[in-house]
């Protein structure tokens, strides 16, 4: 039965709610001018028990009249009211819990960008022919039981010891006639012979249960072993012998083999490196696929509005370009730093890595390349360390700055290319392509051409190079020929690698660097060709010490002089 609540005035039933904020906020939300139905009849007037029961009646409550009013169903109570879908309350706490949960994924994946850029700032092992020999260890047989393996009884082990007393001067035949002594020997030799027949029952008793063929079964598993690591020793010295006569099979099966040891540190985050060995001018072309674009965090968390929704906080755009190029940099100085420490036979004149981003049914971009020789990796330290990396939350000021990251500028130090925003299609020209081992004179990076042009003159006779000018373009350098060569004199070389041709401008111009330098002739070498007017340039007097030499000329001298062939 129910009964009015105390305090009320109009003597209506008021149904008390779980919890102090829930039924506030009813109340505050309730119609008060609404007037309650007659289909809730009066209660009984009498005196009022000392408390209210827990639930409604079962059956209908009870009246003064027994008419259609009477089949209501009883009115949920506290304890079975069902949770309000559209209370601002509820809604509210189950928008900060999503939001809180959102941000915790987000700060995870912060903590994965972090711990990879730490795993891959690690340096990799050396995976050169002497870290990959094999040694052998022989197994021994496991003890079968007593007796296994147990060696033949010997007489020296039962023979009794000479008389203390006898004189070593005396014939032996005299020692042998001491009573004591020979009881001691008789004694002995029954111990021998005892010591045999049991040593043979043993052996007989082994070869019945077996144990002799495992015995010879093991040891012959052992001979395999051995020659297994022989065969294997025997092999890699081979690949040494290949690999030092710079055969570009061996030289890319090493540093593929380095490569993917490399690529173990962070199994979790694939970057696989193929390899191509230019034999033509000692040069690895490693093609190194970069992580996608959504492996850094774009979100710095999420944050609940003041209508109660869910909204992302976007990190700005410049520390996620930064932190994708730094995580690009180091796996490429990860590459360049295992072919750089396979290489201990000096076969590798220099590297070009390239760094692609592959996305599905787009084609591949290069986001960065580096053209390095073998001097530039030696002094330059290739795996930066991670001790910059800060410990605060997973905003954006984590990470070192840009401009002060210690793999970026490690990587500008090499001469590298990098794209200024790699989510913005801007890519950047390779410096050389590993499409083909035998690439064509256009195909070849600065630091290839630079080199095969220097082979290529020292081979004709010129020695005392002096490079005064390298880049992109080609490279400017001076050198000497002894006097009875086939270039005598001081020479000032300028070599193009770009397929422009060259102007009379520039004939004019290196006319001049040769007085200047007080040099005897000048070399004007390009991979394209000459216009027009220069070549009548050179048809004049004052250019007579100036000599050209195109793309068909350099192809025959490298043919010629290095036996060398390069595609047309």
């Amino acid at each position: 039965m129910q009964h009015p609540a105390e305090g009320s005035a109009d003597g209506t039933t008021t149904v008390l709610q779980p919890g102090f904020l829930a039924s506030l906020f009813h109340e505050l939300g309730a119609d008060e001018d609404e007037e309650p139905t007659g289909a809730h009849p009066e209660p009984p007037a009498g005196p009022q028990p000392p408390e209210p029961p827990a639930q409604p009646p079962a059956g209908p409550p009870a009246g003064p009249s027994a008419g259609p009013s009477a089949a209501v169903p009883p009115q949920p109570g506290p304890a079975d009211a069902p949770a309000d879908p559209d209370d601002p309350v509820a809604a509210h706490g189950r928008a900060a819990a999503l939001t809180h949960h959102r941000t915790l994924a987000v700060q995870a994946d912060h903590q994965r960008l972090a711990d990879l850029l730490r795993r891959a700032a690690r340096p990799v092992s050396a995976m050169d022919f002497e870290s990959q020999l094999r040694s052998y260890q022989p197994r021994p047989f496991p003890d079968a039981g007593p007796g296994t393996g147990e060696p033949e009884p010997a007489w020296a082990d039962f023979a009794p010891p000479e008389p203390a007393g006898a004189d070593p001067e005396q014939p032996r035949s005299r020692r042998l006639l001491d009573s004591g002594y020979q009881r001691e020997l008789a004694q002995a030799r029954l111990r021998h012979q005892r010591a045999l027949r049991e040593w043979r029952t043993r052996q007989a008793e082994l070869a019945d249960s077996g144990a002799v063929a495992a015995r010879q079964a093991h040891e012959e598993a052992e001979r395999a072993r051995a020659r297994a690591v022989q065969e294997y020793n025997d092999s890699l010295e081979e690949c040494r012998r290949a690999y030092r006569q710079a055969e570009p099979a061996a030289v890319e099966s090493l540093l593929e083999r380095a490569l993917a040891a490399a690529e173990g540190a962070t199994q979790d985050l694939p970057a696989p490196c193929h390899a191509v060995f230019r034999a033509l001018t000692r040069t690895a072309v490693l093609d190194l696929d970069l992580p996608p674009l959504d492996t850094v965090p774009a979100l710095s968390g999420y944050r609940l509005t003041e209508t109660g929704a869910v909204e992302p906080v976007p990190r700005p755009a410049a520390d996620v370009r930064t932190d994708y190029l730094r995580l690009a940099a180091r796996l490429a100085l990860r590459a360049l730093q295992a072919a750089d420490a396979v290489d201990t036979e000096q076969v590798l004149s220099g590297v070009v890595l390239n760094g692609w981003l592959r996305l599905p049914g787009r084609p591949a971009r290069c986001l960065l390349s580096v053209d390095a020789d073998r001097d530039a990796l030696a002094r330059t330290r290739l795996v930066p360390d991670a001790g910059h990396l800060g410990d605060g939350g997973a905003d954006g000021g984590v990470y070192a700055e840009a401009e002060h990251d210690e793999s970026l500028l490690r990587l500008r130090a090499l001469a590298a290319v990098i794209t200024p925003d790699p989510y913005a299609d801007e890519a950047v020209l390779p410096w050389g392509s590993a499409s083909s081992a035998v690439p064509a004179l256009g195909e070849l990076s600065p630091g290839e051409f630079a080199r095969l042009v220097r082979a290529v003159l020292t081979a004709g006779g010129l020695r005392d190079w002096s490079v005064r000018l390298r880049g992109p373009a080609g490279l400017v350098a001076t050198a000497e020929g002894e006097p009875g060569s086939r270039l005598p004199g001081r020479w000032v070389v300028w070599a193009s690698r770009g397929p422009g041709p060259v102007t009379a401008e520039e004939i004019a111009t290196l006319a001049e660097a040769v007085r200047e330098e007080g040099a005897d002739r000048g070399l004007r070498m390009t991979c394209g060709r000459f216009t027009d007017e220069a070549l009548d340039l050179t048809g004049e007097e004052r250019y007579q010490r100036i000599h050209l030499m195109d793309g068909p000329g350099i192809r025959e001298l490298a043919r010629t002089h290095l036996e060398l062939p390069l595609t047309l």
